[in-house]
C-alpha cells in the first residue's frame, strides 16, 4: 500500500470520553467546550485532518482506531480506510475512518471490510444518538464506504482547502499546527496517485 491514504489526524476527543474538547485557534490550545449529556461516549479517538476543508466548511472530521486512547492535541499518523456517512439537515457529512500507524493491532487493516461489523455499527449509531441528545439537528446513519471512498473524500477536501487558500490567501501560522501552535513540516496527507498532498490546522468553532 505504501504511503497511499496516509494522513495526520489532530485528536480533539479521546475514545471513551464524554468531554467535548475543541481547538481554540485564538489561544492555540485545546479547550473543554462542554460535557456530553446521556451515557454515550466517543467510540474512537476523534479529531480532524489538517489542510482539508469538508463539505460543511470545517476541516475534515476523522476517527482513529487504536488499542489505547490518546489525549487532546496529539498528532496521530494514521491510514485512511473508509468513510462513515451521516445524514444531517444540511446534507450528507463525511467522517473519515482511520487506523493508527504503529499499532500492531491494526498493521494489516487497509479497508473497512477487515474490521468487525459491530465496530462500524457502533460508529454510525454514535453520531445519530449524540446529535439527538444535543438537540441540534436531525441526523441519520447512512452507512460506510471503504478505502476508495476515503481517498476520494481526502482528495476533494484537500482541493477544496487549496481553492480557499488561492482565493483568500495564506492562513495564519496558528492554524498550521493545532497541537503546538507552530508550522509543521510533515504533510498531513501523504498521498498515493489519487490524493493531493496537504496539511493545515483546524478552524475553530462548534463541530459535531
Amino acid at each position: 500500500m505504501g504511503d497511499e491514504g496516509r494522513v495526520d489526524v489532530v485528536v480533539e476527543i479521546p475514545r471513551g470520553s464524554r468531554n467535548k474538547y475543541e481547538y481554540d485557534e485564538e489561544r492555540q490550545i485545546m479547550r473543554l467546550d462542554r460535557r456530553i449529556i446521556g451515557s454515550v461516549a466517543f467510540p474512537a479517538d476523534y479529531g480532524f485532518v489538517p489542510r482539508t476543508t469538508g463539505a460543511d466548511g470545517d476541516p475534515l472530521d476523522a476517527l482513529v482506531l487504536l488499542d489505547e486512547p490518546t489525549f487532546p492535541g496529539v498528532w496521530v499518523a494514521a491510514r485512511a480506510i473508509g468513510v462513515s456517512w451521516i445524514g444531517t439537515d444540511a446534507g450528507r457529512e463525511a467522517k473519515l475512518l482511520c487506523v493508527a500507524l504503529g499499532d500492531p493491532a491494526y498493521d494489516e487493516v487497509t479497508d473497512i471490510d477487515e474490521l468487525p461489523h459491530h465496530v462500524l455499527r457502533e460508529i454510525g449509531q454514535f453520531f445519530s444518538v449524540y446529535e439527538q441528545l444535543e438537540e441540534r439537528s436531525t441526523v441519520s446513519d447512512e452507512g460506510q464506504e471503504g478505502r476508495a471512498a476515503a481517498l476520494r473524500v481526502l482528495e476533494e477536501s484537500s482541493r477544496r482547502w487549496q481553492r480557499e487558500q488561492a482565493t483568500a490567501g495564506t492562513r495564519p501560522a496558528s492554524r498550521a499546527c493545532a497541537a503546538g501552535g507552530q508550522a509543521h513540516g510533515t504533510p498531513a496527507v501523504r498521498p498515493g496517485p489519487e490524493v493531493t498532498q496537504t496539511r493545515v490546522g483546524r478552524a475553530a468553532g462548534n463541530r459535531s
